[in-house]
């Protein structure tokens, strides 16, 4: 077995494992639950199959969903974000993602951090968007997105820079 391929397994599982068993636990002030299942889908190699991709980060959702018996609003914001990744990618690392050169062990923390906030800003917005599925509750699915997404990059952030091989 390919060593990537191994290294994703892991991750994939790890991260399911710590998502279910301990992120979901966590409810804090009834609204603010950290999401870092989605660090799956931020380092998922670049030059992989697309459809592989969108089909691993749908599974994985489903997964979540599973566990949470939430009714796949975590498959949807998953693969919306996996669909967008590559937008996110570009306007975060810019010329590095043109020539598929970049490495998250790597790149610069600032780089980084916007690639995480992009991607975990609208991962959350199209979560809560769907969880929620009313307009007149606009203010809370931003409150929650907000509140949310600060946890989460924090944990995500901190996850990366713990678990990289070598950083800058």
């Amino acid at each position: 077995m390919n060593s990537v391929i191994g290294a994703n397994i892991v991750r994939f599982i790890a991260l399911l494992l710590v998502q279910v068993v301990i992120c979901n636990n966590i409810n804090f002030l009834g609204y603010i639950n950290p999401y870092i299942y989605i660090i799956f889908i931020f380092l998922f190699p670049i030059r992989e199959n697309r459809l592989i991709f969108l089909l691993v980060s749908f599974l994985l959702g489903m997964m979540v969903d599973m566990f949470s018996d939430s009714g796949g609003v975590h498959a949807a914001a998953a693969v919306c974000l996996a669909y967008s990744r590559p937008v996110l990618l570009k306007t975060s690392f810019g010329m590095l993602y043109e020539h598929q050169t970049i490495k998250f062990s790597n790149t610069e923390v600032g780089s980084l951090i916007t690639y995480i906030t992009l991607g975990t800003v609208l991962h959350h917005f199209i979560l809560f968007s769907l969880e929620i599925f009313n307009i007149s509750n606009i203010l809370l699915i931003l409150k929650k997105t907000l509140f949310s997404s600060i946890f989460t990059i924090l944990l995500s952030v901190l996850i990366i820079i713990l678990f990289s091989r070598t950083r800058k």
